[in-house]
């Protein structure tokens, strides 16, 4: 019978260690889409706030409107971000 468990135990090894894997990557494609939906969220809002009549170029005030709202949004992105993980944090336990 402790063959039979240590075959068990041998045989998941490798089954263990491909489903870490495969979870790692699907956390790191997570990672990747929710890094480009805020990208997307900020060029959408930013856009619409600082740049009133779309032209060829930016002027010197949209683009510091842009930089001051990308900036803004990442801050409350970071706050907004740091209050749901402690919540899910203290949740869980």
């Amino acid at each position: 019978m402790s063959s039979f468990g240590g075959f068990n135990s041998a045989a998941s090894t490798p089954g263990v260690a491909r489903k870490e894997d495969v979870m790692q990557q699907v956390k790191q494609e997570l990672a990747l889409a929710n890094a480009q939906e805020l990208i997307n969220s900020i060029n959408k809002q930013c856009y619409k706030m600082c740049i009133p009549s779309p032209g060829t170029s930016l002027s010197s005030s949209e683009q510091a409107s842009l930089s001051r709202c990308m900036d803004k949004y990442l801050a409350s992105w970071d706050t907004v971000s740091r209050a749901y993980v402690a919540r899910v944090t203290q949740e869980n336990h």
